[in-house]
């Protein structure tokens, strides 16, 4: 079995193919059924469109449309042209406990192209399970200030605001926007999941090491 803490993961279903997560793999039949209720947009319709869920009071979203917004002015607009819509997705609280969903994820088909970001706890805290996570996932941690103790319960991660949302748009959202520019211009195969993870990686980091405006705590 996969770990859930190191794994991205994929996932077929009736919207088309879901790539990315960077978390866990355990995933329900019913969990991308309002994804699938999305219809494709209109001819003339802004693009992208952001549907924004109400978080349950144990979670919230470090990050919003406007600061979505201001990203995606700094990219190359061919690579997120064809987005279609951004969506702030709730989850139940026995979602994230019994580790079944990703944070982030890139669904495509039906003229839809979406990217689906997750919240967090409003602890600013991940709980990482029994085991120590693996040295990539620690560097990780340490790359955004996380710091990283052991409980009882086992390994958690305590973060700050402006590492959070750092780690939100150039580890979580980057990432997809790499599936999406890794899935509609360049050569993709369904077969090889490890290459498309790393292709994704890749434009994520080149992205990063030129973003010209990060959130620090002195500005929040």
């Amino acid at each position: 079995m996969q770990s859930r803490k190191e794994t991205a993961w994929k996932k077929n279903r009736k919207l088309g193919d879901v790539k990315g997560g960077r978390t866990q793999p355990k995933i329900t039949d019913n969990i991308f059924a309002r994804a699938h209720s999305l219809q494709r947009p209109a001819p003339g319709t802004e693009l992208p469109i952001f549907i924004c869920d109400n978080p349950s009071r144990d979670f919230f979203f470090p990050i919003c449309e406007q600061e979505i917004r201001r990203e995606l002015s700094h990219l190359p607009r061919k690579d997120w042209k064809g987005i279609t819509h951004i969506w702030f997705r709730r989850f139940k609280k026995t979602d994230y406990e019994e580790g079944e969903l990703p944070l982030a994820q890139f669904c495509c088909g039906s003229g839809v192209r979406l990217i689906v970001l997750y919240p967090w706890p409003v602890t600013m805290e991940w709980w990482h399970g029994s085991r120590m996570p693996a040295l990539k996932q620690q560097r990780t941690l340490e790359q955004y200030g996380a710091r990283l103790h052991h409980r009882v319960d086992g390994w958690v991660s305590s973060w700050t605001l402006a590492g959070l949302k750092n780690f939100y748009m150039e580890h979580l959202f980057y990432h997809e926007v790499g599936h999406h520019v890794d899935r509609y211009f360049r050569r993709w195969s369904k077969a090889n999941h490890s290459v498309i993870e790393e292709v994704a990686n890749q434009y994520a980091f080149s992205k990063t090491t030129k973003r010209s405006i990060v959130f620090r705590d002195d500005q929040l």
